[in-house]
């Protein structure tokens, strides 16, 4: 008898199957999530779930949830550090804006699908007037 043939018969005298031991609903080891979390799981079909990654905020979390929604002028000498340093990441670690997320080039990509004509039916092209050269009203 081969070896996944016995761990088959354990597993089903003990009533749990492969599917028992790997379910999406718990972890590998079985042991349960942290309290503060959900069950947020990073999926590439729907990255962006509605729900917060932690539910439960401590004093501090929630006292930045609360200077958040206040105006940016009150923020401490220590956050606008913070804040300076998220820019620096910005100017000098992270790459430049890709050239096609440009107003310019967005304006001759819209403009191009409108010489086209493209779906004239429903879409772009359907609310564009050709005569006058605007969108219809």
């Amino acid at each position: 008898m081969s070896f996944r043939a016995a761990w088959s018969l354990t597993l089903r005298k003990r009533g749990l199957g492969m599917r028992g031991i790997h379910s999406p609903g718990s972890t590998a080891h079985g042991k349960e999530k942290m309290p503060p979390y959900t069950n947020y799981h990073a999926q590439r079909s729907y990255p962006m779930p509605e729900e917060p990654f932690c539910t439960e905020l401590n004093a501090e979390q929630q006292a930045l949830k609360e200077k958040e929604k206040g105006s940016w002028t009150q923020l401490s000498h220590a956050e606008k550090v913070a804040r300076l340093l998220i820019w620096w990441q910005r100017v000098y670690v992270f790459p430049k804006k890709p050239i096609t997320l440009t107003d310019e080039w967005k304006a001759q990509q819209l403009q191009r699908i409108l010489d086209m004509k493209g779906n004239p039916v429903q879409g772009l092209a359907s609310r564009w007037d050709y005569e006058r050269k605007e969108w219809k009203k």
